[in-house]
């Protein structure tokens, strides 16, 4: 399985770019065993628009346009569902017993997902109901998926 890292926003340098490469590294290692054999990050740039409904509708064709062709699409959003590491290395297993191709994760920008963003997802998914910064959930993100590969394949990273 294909992943591919949406996300709005650009991460410059410094810690939380440093951090996301040190798990994105360590996932493309570990992930082969599990059987996810790319990763892919794709910045977008925040829209200008005059409005936050006109600047999450530019944004919602950036972030379609840059998924692969028929990608399942997981968004965060603080509505979505908080799940346990547990649950969540159960959803990408699942993706991949399915036989899931592309498994695209979607960041919004500051004024969030427009509403056919989220009405379109194949599941969204809440770190919680805390509004997060694009940067930290990219972090927490590419954390999670290597925790949930660790749990996959066995890895002692996780501690119950």
């Amino acid at each position: 399985m294909r992943l591919q890292v949406l996300g709005i926003g650009r991460l410059k340098a410094g810690p939380e770019k440093l951090l996301a490469d040190d798990y994105q590294t360590r996932l493309e290692g570990l992930g082969r065993k599990a059987g996810i054999t790319r990763i892919t990050v794709t910045d977008l740039a925040e829209s200008q628009a005059q409005t936050a409904g006109l600047r999450q509708d530019e944004e919602s064709r950036l972030l379609t346009a840059a998924l692969a062709p028929k990608a399942q699409t997981l968004v965060f959003d603080e509505r979505g569902k908080s799940l346990t590491s547990e649950n969540f290395s159960k959803l990408l297993q699942r993706h991949l017993d399915q036989g899931t191709m592309d498994l695209a994760f979607l960041i919004g920008g500051p004024d969030g997902h427009a509403a056919e963003t989220r009405h379109k997802a194949g599941q969204l998914i809440s770190f919680g109901p805390m509004t997060w910064p694009h940067r930290l959930v990219r972090v927490m993100l590419f954390e999670q998926i290597y925790r949930a590969v660790t749990i996959m394949v066995n890895h002692p990273y996780h501690r119950p």
